[in-house]
C-alpha cells in the first residue's frame, strides 16, 4: 500500500518531500528545503497544509482549458457531417 499524500496524514516535511520527489525527475538534491529544491509558489498551499494536492492540480488544469465559441459543437465546424 502506498503512503498517503493527504494533508491530514502527512507532516509539512513529508509534503515537501512529496513535492520535491515529484519534481526531481529522479535527482536527489540532498537539501529538502523549499528554496533549495525549487518549490515555487504553486505548491506552497499544499506544503503549508491549506489545499490538498489533488485540488491544486485540478485548479491548475481548469485554468489552462477553456471553451471558445469556435470549438467543435459551438457555432463552428463539427466532426459529425
Amino acid at each position: 500500500m502506498s503512503k498517503s499524500i493527504l494533508i491530514a496524514e502527512t507532516t509539512r516535511e513529508e509534503r515537501i518531500q512529496i513535492v520535491t520527489t515529484a519534481l526531481a525527475w529522479g535527482d536527489d538534491c540532498g537539501d529538502c528545503s523549499l528554496d533549495a529544491c525549487g518549490i515555487d509558489k504553486y505548491y506552497l498551499p499544499y506544503v503549508e497544509g491549506e489545499v490538498e494536492l489533488r485540488e491544486l492540480n485540478l485548479r491548475n488544469a481548469s485554468d489552462h482549458y477553456y471553451v471558445s465559441g469556435n470549438d467543435r459543437g459551438h457555432d463552428g465546424p463539427s466532426c459529425v457531417m
